[in-house]
């Protein structure tokens, strides 16, 4: 059996990256899930040279709702006991609505929303009867008010947060726990992927954080068993600013932050 192993998603880059280099720093055995094999099976052979634990590759694509019930399945019929989960795939757009694919809009959703959902459902039940676990569902600052131009992602991680704390406090006094993440600008490849390049450029470099650092704050809280961590001061007034701000002056702001 191998005890104490994570499963961390969206591990091939980013800050699913650094939390499996961080998770490895602290010996726990891991699962690195992703769709892109070649980057999963370097980071694993990196891992288990330099830390001595067992890191396996499970190459998935998680919005697909059938390839998440296999990987579960297999996780749960395995020689691993998982005692973790870093829920951190997903990814967002940078456009309106009406300008966007819908279908990449809804992969979003089931990316974002669906997944995170069914992942942290599925391993629950093993933690509770332990009596030990943690899981860390990455959400963003985007969760903390509508943002034209990036309303889907906003809404799905705005699911993530809501979803994450309500857990867990049902959670409370079972030994496990459910951390909410919430960082806010990291360097990844996300506005690549977003094509989120032009809407980058306008943010100003001090707001940026670097994937290690937001990685190890959310590991840590994970550990400490925190409802939420917001990495990052500036992150946190962010976050206050955005609960706080009226829509009617929040809205039109982002709009000519996002150019939407």
């Amino acid at each position: 059996m191998l005890d104490d192993t994570v499963v961390v998603t969206g591990a091939s880059a980013g800050i699913g990256y650094e939390l499996a280099r961080e998770l490895a720093r602290r010996n726990y055995n891991l699962v690195l899930v992703a769709r892109r094999t070649e980057r999963l099976r370097e980071l694993a052979e990196e891992l288990r040279l330099g830390h001595g634990i067992h890191a396996d590759v499970e190459v998935c694509d998680l919005s697909d709702a059938q390839a998440r019930r296999e990987l579960i399945a297999r996780l749960n019929a395995g020689d691993r006991e998982v005692v973790g989960v870093c829920n951190n795939a997903g990814f967002g757009t940078v456009a309106t609505l009406l300008e966007s694919d819908l279908e990449r809009e809804q992969q979003v959703v089931r990316l974002n929303v669906e997944a995170v959902h069914h992942l942290t459902g599925a391993f629950l039940g093993r933690m509770v009867d332990r009596g030990s676990g943690a899981v860390l569902n990455v959400a963003s600052t985007a969760a903390f008010q509508p943002m034209p131009g990036f309303a889907t992602y906003a809404a799905s991680k705005a699911f993530v947060q809501s979803f994450s704390e309500a857990v867990h406090a049902e959670l409370g006094g079972t030994g496990v726990s459910v951390t909410c993440m919430c960082p806010g600008f990291t360097r990844t490849e996300f506005p690549e992927q977003a094509e989120a390049s032009d809407a980058e450029r306008r943010i100003p470099g001090f707001l940026w954080m670097e994937a290690r650092e937001v990685a190890r704050a959310g590991i840590e809280a994970m550990v400490a068993g925190r409802r939420t961590v917001i990495p990052g001061l500036k992150n946190r007034v962010a976050m206050i600013s955005g609960r706080i701000t009226p829509r009617s002056v929040v809205l039109p702001f982002v709009r000519q932050v996002t150019g939407r």
